[in-house]
């Protein structure tokens, strides 16, 4: 399923040399957090999954996954940084090629989208793949990400070029939560901490309507406002409850799987 990518231009370099600032390193350590927590919880598919972010201090790079590695693999040094012309500039390895075309793309045409989360998640996939709106704001997890939602309707198979990456990135709005119809999710945040708090709390509120659903009895949604209201008690403080989330799971991480942070 997954498709190797061929650098558009010029040779590997690395361009900058405080690619090693401190900063630089903990977006990664934060990366890789995700990816290993994503693979225990089952979020990913294979190793056709891929999440970005951009290179704090330099707004053309951004963060990836090479191609080849299973999240559960994933280290902070193996992450690549990558530029928009498809040139690893520094790491050793490819981003997948649709990695790279879905990610590069966005980042470059949304540049409200500082990390891009991109899964194959079974209860959020599957909500893609059913008629009419994926979330029916039945449940309180899901309202906190009422009125921040948007269908891709428009599958065109693999992202394999610029223009497939480019109407995928238009196609997103001002959504943060993209439902990629017949295919996943897309989860834009203003921060690795922030992509990865809603792309858990989206799969949850995903699992626990798929299983109301298939109780066969009709779901009972939030009144509007009661569910606008709500989501605007969620949205206070959001960015510190996310990034406590994220040091959670890098504690977690610590005791059994270091090498994350390697």
């Amino acid at each position: 399923m997954a498709h190797e990518l061929t650098s558009q231009s010029g040779p590997r370099i690395l361009r900058n040399s405080d690619l090693d600032d401190p900063m630089v390193w903990e977006a990664r350590r934060d990366l890789a957090a995700c990816f290993r927590m994503a693979a225990r919880l089952g979020l990913q598919e294979g190793i056709c999954n891929h999440f970005s972010a951009l290179v704090p201090g330099h707004d053309d790079l951004f963060i990836v996954n090479p191609y080849g590695l299973a999240f559960e693999e994933i280290t902070a040094s193996s992450l690549l940084i990558c530029d928009f012309d498809g040139n690893v500039v520094a790491g050793e390895g490819e981003p997948e090629a649709t990695a790279f075309y879905i990610h590069a793309r966005l980042h470059k045409n949304q540049p409200r989208a500082h990390a891009a989360f991109h899964t194959h998640m079974p209860y959020a996939t599957a909500l893609s793949m059913v008629e009419g709106d994926p979330l029916v704001w039945a449940g309180q997890t899901a309202l906190k990400f009422y009125g921040r939602t948007l269908v891709d309707e428009d599958y065109n198979g693999l992202a394999l070029d610029e223009s497939e990456g480019d109407r995928i990135a238009a196609a997103t709005g001002g959504a943060d939560i993209i439902f990629m119809r017949n295919h996943g999710v897309m989860v834009i945040g203003p921060s690795i901490a922030e992509a990865w708090d809603d792309l858990y709390y989206l799969e949850r509120a995903c699992e626990v309507q798929v299983k109301a659903m298939s109780t066969g009895r009709k779901l009972v949604p939030v009144a509007a406002d009661i569910a606008r209201r709500t989501y605007e008690q969620m949205r206070e403080g959001d960015a510190a409850s996310a990034r406590r989330h994220l040091d959670s799971v890098r504690r977690i991480l610590l005791k059994d799987q270091p090498d994350f942070a390697s």
